[in-house]
């Protein structure tokens, strides 16, 4: 019996996340049915029908077969508007991120923000791409040992015929482009936190360190967040950092400096400045009243 996108996403992000792996008939009779979200795996879908794609700032109409590649830091959604049919297989990172061989795939325009997450095919491909897919859901519940290799070379061979063929051609709209950019940005904010570690600090520390990896002009960045929130880009990182640095300071035993070193700070000078302009207090107060 074939199930909704969204019961499949669910087992998933359960049981089956740790297998790494999920392949699947997808047969979706509902319409606007899927949240603009961040999802926590890799997709590769094969679908045909008529659907709106949202995907980071920018929007794909398209009535035909595509293939769609969505990337877990990139939010992305689809609006069904007709009957659809197709398959899918979600897949973490770390499942394919076995050697520099895999990790290419994941670098590659299908997977990056401004690159080409759509694509048309025709009968031929389809064909093509629907027989690799059957393979994988053939394979995926067999007893044979190298069956996760067996599917990750599917899934190299399904990106590199991607690779082949031609972008996309619809031309994107941009309707609501600043709520979509400040919706990736706020997402990618989000999913720095919590600091876990100190031997893992903040990586992502300014607007140009955001603007970098959505691969945008840190000046359309900080007019889009201000034009959408209201506020600019450098006081939601700002927040964000305070807020953390109190969890950090309430329920962990780390010593000061090492929390202003896993929150990106080069001197604990400069995390005590900060945190007070900020509160109104130091850091050591916040603990004090804390305990």
């Amino acid at each position: 019996m074939k199930k909704t996108e969204e019961t499949f996403a669910s087992d998933f992000n359960s049981a089956v996340k740790l297998k790494g792996f999920k392949v699947y008939e997808v047969d979706v009779k509902i319409k606007n049915g899927h949240n603009y979200n961040r999802k926590d795996f890799y997709k590769i879908s094969l679908n045909t029908g008529k659907y709106i794609f949202h995907y980071a700032d920018k929007s794909y109409e398209t009535d035909k077969t595509i293939l769609f590649f969505g990337n877990p830091r990139i939010p992305y959604s689809c609006e069904v508007v007709s009957q659809t049919s197709g398959y899918a297989c979600l897949f973490t990172e770390g499942f394919l991120k076995l050697n520099e061989r895999s990790e290419s795939l994941l670098q590659s325009p299908l997977f990056k923000l401004g690159g080409t997450p759509i694509l048309q095919i025709n009968k031929e491909q389809k064909a093509e791409i629907t027989a690799i897919f059957k393979k994988m859901i053939a394979e995926q519940d067999t007893e044979y040992a190298f069956k996760d290799e067996l599917i990750r070379n599917y899934i190299g061979l399904i990106v590199h015929e991607a690779l082949k063929m031609q972008p996309f051609q619809n031309t994107p709209t941009h309707k609501n482009a600043a709520v979509r950019i400040t919706s990736v940005f706020l997402d990618l904010l989000e999913r720095q936190f919590p600091i876990e570690s100190k031997e893992h600090p903040l990586k992502l520390k300014t607007a140009q360190d955001y603007a970098s990896y959505l691969s945008v002009h840190v000046n359309h960045l900080n007019s889009s967040v201000k034009e959408v929130t209201g506020k600019p880009t450098t006081v939601h990182i700002a927040d964000r950092v305070v807020s953390e640095a109190k969890a950090l300071l309430q329920h962990t035993n780390w010593n000061v400096a090492d929390i202003a070193y896993s929150l990106g700070f080069e001197y604990p000078t400069y995390f005590n400045n900060f945190f007070k302009s900020k509160t109104g207090h130091i850091p050591k107060s916040e603990r004090a009243v804390s305990l």
